[in-house]
């Protein structure tokens, strides 16, 4: 509210002094003596004075509001907070010397804060709040949980309703995605996994060799890279470079509304972007995920016979003689779980774009933290699953 002039100018004003003239408050023998501008301005000063003051032993008898300059709702509250709103509006009807429109503002804030008083300030407890923040992360991540379960649910729903309609095959989308998480994918984790299988080979011939037990090296790459690194690495190869192309592309399709487009023709955006793309990395990735198993031997064979003088020939013997053929079996089964997810979760995140770049690269890196994350848990669950199993 504006502030309104009571009836008296304010005393101490300098004539030409363009500042309001700092509040006042004295109590003395039941009567509170106001003088000043009682505004927004002087706030920080008029709380100091009232704490100077300290709390009345007793309601006042009556408020001295001669020297009242100017009051607005910021003064009215203050007092208000002060004096109580009960004993505020009382004393200002009692007051005569107040004009009738500055006596209607402090009763009308005097009503509202009586009627809505303002709740204490609960104590800050560190341990409160950090309970507080695991229960929204933990709330969040349900959420996030249960979202991906409603989408994982619709997806396989799409996938069953086309499955048995040729006519409605993306092929052309499914062999585009096929050359983009594909083959487009081969040569970067070729390379990789081949290096960290010379890193393998070369730390575990590091090791063995203080026990006289180099030649184990061989084994040690081999079982490896044909349960856990090979898909591992591929997995999460694929989970940085093509999970976040799909949430991009998709998200930037929602941020030009082309995704409303679709559904205006008619056409689910489901079927059209995301039935392919899963189809597609469920292909690319065992492929993927073999090239990388292989990749990984070549680099483990290169520094055996660099190194340990273990030719090409006893490599492969021992590896044809001491590794089960259900290895390798174990780590391409996990190929096609992983590709579904992260594939899933990647088309999840761009749907879930809000309609600015922003939120593009926010749901950008969301999908790929989600499903490195995803990949890394379910890889360790399997990884104790099949050790209790046997296999």
């Amino acid at each position: 509210m504006t502030p309104s002039p009571s009836s008296s100018k304010p005393s101490g004003q300098a004539p030409g002094d363009g500042a309001p003239p700092a509040g006042n408050a004295a109590y003395e023998d039941g009567v509170l003596t106001l003088s000043g501008d009682w505004t927004l301005p002087n706030y920080r000063h008029l709380e100091q004075q009232l704490a100077a003051l300290g709390n009345p032993a007793r309601t006042p008898g009556s408020l001295s509001l001669a020297s009242l300059g100017r009051i607005d709702t910021a003064g009215a509250s203050l007092l208000s907070e002060y004096l109580g709103p009960d004993a505020l509006g009382r004393l200002a009807g009692e007051a005569r010397e107040l004009a009738d429109e500055t006596r209607r503002l402090i009763q009308a804030v005097a009503d509202a804060m009586a009627r809505y008083p303002a709740s204490p300030t609960p104590e800050r407890s560190r341990l409160r709040e950090a309970l507080a923040r695991v229960g929204r992360e933990m709330e969040a991540f349900g959420g996030l949980l249960w979202q991906l379960l409603g989408f994982i649910g619709l997806t396989l729903a799409t996938l069953g309703s086309i499955a048995l309609r040729p006519r409605r095959w993306r092929v052309t989308a499914f062999v585009a995605a096929v050359q983009d998480t594909g083959l487009n994918a081969l040569p970067i984790v070729a390379l990789l996994t081949f290096m960290v299988g010379a890193v393998v080979a070369f730390l575990g011939a590091t090791i063995l060799e203080d026990f006289g037990a180099t030649i184990y090296t061989v084994n040690l790459v081999a079982f490896s890279f044909l349960r856990e690194f090979g898909v591992l690495l591929a997995a999460i190869l694929l989970a940085g470079r093509t999970a976040s192309s799909f949430t991009a592309h998709i998200g930037a399709m929602k941020v030009n509304e082309e995704l409303d487009a679709l559904r205006a023709l008619g056409l689910s955006p489901i079927e059209l972007l995301v039935v392919p793309r899963v189809l597609a990395m469920m292909v690319s990735l065992p492929i993927l995920t073999f090239v990388g198993m292989m990749a990984g031997l070549l680099g483990g064979a290169l520094v055996c016979v660099v190194s340990l003088d273990i030719s090409v020939t006893q490599f492969l013997a021992i590896v044809e003689r001491d590794i089960a053929l259900r290895h390798f079996l174990v780590g391409l089964s996990k190929a096609p779980i992983f590709a579904f997810l992260i594939a899933v979760i990647g088309c999840l995140e761009g749907f879930k774009v809000s309609g600015s770049a922003q939120s593009v690269g926010e749901h950008t890196t969301a999908s790929v933290v989600q499903s490195i994350f995803t990949v890394i848990l379910l890889d360790a669950v399997g990884a104790l699953f099949f050790m209790e199993m046997g296999w």
